[in-house]
């Protein structure tokens, strides 16, 4: 018997022409009664669900995040009640016997039972960043498509003018670029906000973003430590920024440890764990209220128990490795 977490809850299977909601209410004895309905999903089924929901007081629902279906649902009952959006992996309902009802039904359990994990969604505000910055993101892929095709037109027709100049769309392409390069802020501002209260620590902002290694690990064995597929809009711009950072001298920090850790790891692990920092300072900055302070990473730090040494210790360190150790030379005798 699982431990119930939430008397009143509500599950959502939504589908693109229809919802089908299940609330389940238990009481006092931990008996559950459920109340089942479907709705439309047009916007006065979507009213007709938030008013449903009121009928029975209940302030909870759960519904996985399936295609783009989910979307208009959110944004109608976000006002009125605390909306879980889960992943499909964590809702996935067991095989046979398999109906649009009791996927409403096995949601509602699964979050009864707290046993659903909630996707991080911004605000509205920030949601409408982002929604317009991944757009112009789409457009820049595009444009990059539309300048070949032009070339390719180019020189079908004969008309040779990358032979002549150096760059034929060099001045569109300049601005386009200083435009973006002008507002970098603003990508990380639409995928993240600037609220950090959702995110306990840093490590939760780097996990969320996927530059952290996957927990896979089974009979006490760790099968793999590739980073997860998460972030597949914010990392991108992660790495860049990491590359840029580690080739300025504004950053000796940053350069100082990709340096190390490629020397050991290679680069696409090296620039991944500077990903890391760039997070870890972002949460820092924005959680705590502070501007940025490298001296963490550049003070001197007091070497491990282990790997303290002796004396006699360190100079057989240094004989090994063909240092010859002499005797400081004796001061001459000053003047009478």
């Amino acid at each position: 018997m699982f431990k119930i977490f939430r008397k009143n809850c509500c599950g959502l299977d939504v589908h693109k022409t229809w919802i089908y909601a299940c609330i389940g209410i238990t009481d006092a004895n931990g008996l559950t009664n459920y109340k089942e309905a479907r709705f439309s999903s047009f916007s006065k089924g979507l009213r007709e669900l938030a008013d449903w929901l009121a009928k029975f007081d209940c302030m909870d629902v759960c519904m996985e995040s399936a295609g783009r279906f989910w979307v208009p649902v959110f944004n109608v009952l976000e006002k009125t009640c605390w909306v879980t959006l889960a992943h499909p992996k964590y809702t996935k309902p067991q095989k046979g016997n398999k109906t649009d009802r009791k996927d409403a039904k096995w949601i509602c359990n699964l979050f009864m039972c707290d046993m659903t994990k909630p996707s991080f969604i911004p605000p509205p505000d920030i949601r409408h960043l982002r929604d317009l910055v991944r757009y112009r993101v789409k457009l820049t892929n595009m444009l990059t498509g539309e300048k070949n095709r032009a070339q390719n037109c180019l020189t079908v027709s004969n008309l040779k003018l990358d032979d002549v100049f150096s760059d034929v769309f060099g001045k569109s392409a300049r601005s386009i670029t200083e435009h973006i390069l002008a507002h970098p802020g603003e990508t990380f501002d639409s995928e993240i906000g600037a609220e950090m209260s959702v995110f306990p620590t840093a490590k939760h902002l780097s996990s969320w973003a996927g530059c952290c290694p996957r927990n896979d690990s089974s009979g006490g064995k760790r099968k793999g430590s590739r980073i997860s597929r998460a972030g597949s809009h914010i990392k991108p711009l992660l790495v860049q920024v990491a590359n840029a950072v580690v080739r300025s001298d504004k950053h000796p920090e940053c350069k100082e440890r990709y340096r190390r850790l490629k020397a050991r790891r290679g680069h696409n692990k090296a620039i991944i764990a500077i990903c890391r920092m760039l997070l870890t300072a972002i949460w820092n900055i924005l959680s705590k209220v502070e501007p940025y302070n490298p001296d963490g990473y550049l003070t001197d730090r007091t070497a491990e128990p282990s790997k303290v040494l002796s004396t006699s210790q360190a100079l057989s360190l240094l004989r090994l490795k063909g240092y010859i150790i002499k005797d400081d030379l004796s001061h001459p005798p000053s003047p009478a």
